[in-house]
């Protein structure tokens, strides 16, 4: 092990941010005005920093392997300049994708979907209150102007999706993957929609279900607990809303998703389909080992395609795509908020996850903080320098009647202009 060290030293002089090294054996390692200590008490876990193996490092931390004293900037930006390149991982040879292939179909049964659900959002919900905004939106905000707010620019990213959707009062309306019901409450209260949402999380069932009591909408908005593959198609919804939710679907089951969405869209209607995509075209996940991290620790079962692919299934299931937005700066931002709220807040965030929740939070208090730390300051990393993407999709059923609409030929509400969203 010794002779990584010269190489480590190395390594450390070329990185943007001045980073120090604890030693198993007490020695420090430091560059000059180090701003960023790594506190290693084994010498494998310094193995992975040799091979830029960024992943494993990141599991040496929440398992308490390394301790990270600084700025979660700081080391961010450090991290950055450890990469040897883009972490994403491009091997297309037909074994990879079939082993893909057979992953993803082994992974997305009812029952292990909604496992994977409840070991990401049942974990607190008042954890997630801690750093989230105050309507607890955990998807990608829009920063209409520079100088929102993360509430007002989550708020702008609710009526820009409604916007998208040209909701109307009456309209029956689906929000698949409904979360802790933003979306689905500031359409029903904003819009006037008759507004149904559906979750596998029983800690955000229960939370829209009282705030729908709370604010007399009981009767016009309504939250089921259910997979969107058990809904009905005998009553057709004229517009349909999916955020974050496709990334959980897994690349086999891309086809049954879209059919089914078709299947419960009304001929004419609306879908907007929002969520994160990888950021080159034959990969599933980031390389360099921060794949799996994210995979092990906080989204088991999670699959990122590239919008391309997304847009192909789209299309495949009968649905015309009409509109596509690329919001990838947004979300670094967003995730960046997130960040500096937790950071802020971290004696407070470990009394949440010791003191509340469920047995498994109890046990692995540190272990979630940590790795939510990682999380979510990697993921706004990985949006900014492009690795993964965020787009928000606008499709059509086409009804087959060519007079139907503002322009001859467009089968649907879509008016094919944009003036909806900013008029």
């Amino acid at each position: 092990m010794q002779s990584l060290i010269p190489k480590i030293e190395s390594q450390l002089a070329s990185l943007p941010v001045p980073v120090a090294l604890q030693l198993p054996d007490g020695r420090r390692v430091a560059a000059a005005g180090s701003r960023v200590t790594l506190a290693f008490s084994e010498w494998s876990a310094l193995a992975k920093l040799a091979g830029r193996q960024v992943g494993a490092i990141g599991e040496a931390y929440v398992e308490g392997k390394v301790q990270i004293e600084g700025a979660m900037r700081d080391l961010i930006d450090a991290t950055v300049g450890l990469l040897p390149g883009n972490p994403a991982e491009t091997d297309t040879g037909w074994w990879s994708r079939l082993q893909h292939l057979a992953k993803s179909r082994g992974s997305h049964s009812l029952r292990k979907d909604a496992a994977q659900i409840e070991f990401h959002y049942d974990v607190s919900d008042d954890f997630y209150a801690l750093w989230l905004d105050p309507r607890r939106v955990y998807s990608c905000a829009y920063y209409a102007t520079p100088d929102l707010t993360l509430a007002q620019a989550q708020e702008a990213k609710l009526d820009h999706i409604c916007r998208k959707l040209m909701l109307k009062p009456g309209e029956r309306y689906l929000d698949v993957g409904s979360g802790w019901g933003g979306l689905l409450l500031w359409a029903a209260e904003h819009y006037g929609v008759d507004a149904t949402g559906i979750t596998l999380s029983r800690n955000q069932h229960a939370h829209v279900q009282r705030l729908i009591e709370e604010k007399g909408l009981t009767g016009r908005v309504r939250v089921e607990l259910r997979d969107y593959r058990e809904l009905s198609a005998e009553r057709p919804f004229d517009k349909i809303s999916s955020v974050g939710m496709f990334e959980h679907v897994g690349a086999a089951n891309m086809p049954t998703y879209f059919s089914k969405i078709h299947s419960l869209l009304a001929p004419g209607g609306l879908l907007m389909n929002h969520g994160i995509t990888s950021g080159q075209l034959n990969y599933r996940q980031l390389g360099n080992g921060m794949g799996d991290f994210i995979e092990k620790y906080i989204f088991p079962g999670g699959e990122l395609l590239h919008v391309t692919h997304v847009l192909r299934e789209t299309a495949a299931a009968g649905l015309e795509i009409v509109d596509v937005e690329s919001l990838r700066p947004h979300y670094a931002r967003t995730l960046w908020a997130w960040s500096d709220a937790l950071e802020a807040q971290l004696e407070t965030a470990r009394a949440v996850l010791r003191n509340g929740g469920s047995e498994r939070q109890h046990a692995n208090a540190e272990r979630i903080l940590r790795a939510y730390r990682l999380y979510l300051a990697g993921s706004a990393m990985s949006f900014e320098q492009g690795w993964i993407g965020l787009y928000q999709m606008v499709s059509t059923k086409p009804d087959g009647k060519v007079d139907h609409g503002t322009l001859r030929g467009a089968q649907s509400v879509y008016p094919f202009t944009r003036d909806h969203l900013y008029k």
